[in-house]
């Protein structure tokens, strides 16, 4: 029984953990690899936990080492939905910590790669596009009639989603992860969600360059000839998807984020002066 309340005890700590460092995903934020190092110091209290703060062998240590590494990584998703990549992130952590001959340490990445961008497009959708809109339209609405609780119904209104998700996200994250992660492995399932969550993030992505990158040619010929128009018959939205890809080019070719930005500012301005882009 003593044991059973101990367990118990570590368990609800470590999902208040997920809770409160969550809240702290985006402190560090940065162009180059955006929520990581918030990602990170979400995940290192599990690593200290499976490790050691100081770790009292050289294997040890170099397996410290590795974790941290790993979890430096590109991450950016929806905050409220982080802890739920926090648990299963340190599920599976402890089972490669248990279990290293069998379990594949490239698997933990590869999952928070893949759910990512579908956990974006939903929390983005609902947290951002739905409760806060509703949340401070009904708080607008109260304070435009002189009601000083238009702002407090607004915060309370957004916060309390917010609070269930994250709590209940890295608790059922890190339980299902140890329960169901090895098993999922073994059998292939997870190389399977791994590739759809990959196909559903590309559709999600596809769609934000479609959607949130504007860029047309205000270039004609004659008359009858708008280049713009021929371009969106051919293939819509394709001077975005060019715009993208470039980027994308430009950054596996480890070109300084900093450049890419004065790159993108003064080569729309100039392309803007020339009447070559709008």
């Amino acid at each position: 029984m003593t044991e059973q309340k101990h367990t118990d005890k570590r368990l609800r700590h470590k999902f208040w953990q997920f809770f409160w460092r969550s809240w702290a995903i985006q402190t560090s934020w940065n162009y180059e690899s955006q929520m990581n190092m918030g990602f990170m110091y979400g995940m290192a209290p599990t690593i200290d936990e499976i490790y050691g703060e100081k770790p009292d062998t050289p294997e040890k240590l170099q397996k410290k080492k590795e974790a941290y590494h790993r979890h430096m990584a590109f991450f950016n998703c929806t905050p409220q939905l982080t802890s739920f990549v926090l648990g299963l992130s340190s599920a599976m952590e402890e089972e490669y910590a248990a279990n290293p001959d069998t379990f594949d340490p490239d698997s933990i990445n590869g999952v928070k790669t893949s759910l990512m961008g579908p956990l974006s497009g939903i929390g983005d959708s609902f947290f951002q596009g739905t409760v806060k809109i509703i949340a401070f339209g009904l708080g607008i609405n109260m304070a435009q009639q002189g009601n000083i609780f238009g702002p407090i119904l607004a915060m309370i209104i957004s916060i309390i989603p917010s609070v269930i998700v994250t709590y209940w996200g890295g608790k059922w994250g890190y339980l299902q992860g140890k329960k169901n992660i090895q098993r999922l492995i073994n059998n292939g399932t997870i190389n399977r969600i791994m590739s759809l969550m990959n196909v559903i993030g590309l559709m999600v992505i596809g769609a934000m360059v479609a959607t949130m990158i504007g860029i047309t040619t205000p270039i004609k010929f004659g008359k009858t000839f708008v280049l713009q128009k021929t371009l969106d018959s051919i293939f819509p939205q394709m001077l975005s998807l060019a715009f993208t890809l470039g980027m994308f080019y430009l950054i596996k070719k480890k070109v300084n984020t900093a450049w890419i930005m004065v790159i993108c500012i003064f080569g729309g301005i100039l392309l803007s002066v020339l009447g070559i882009f709008n």
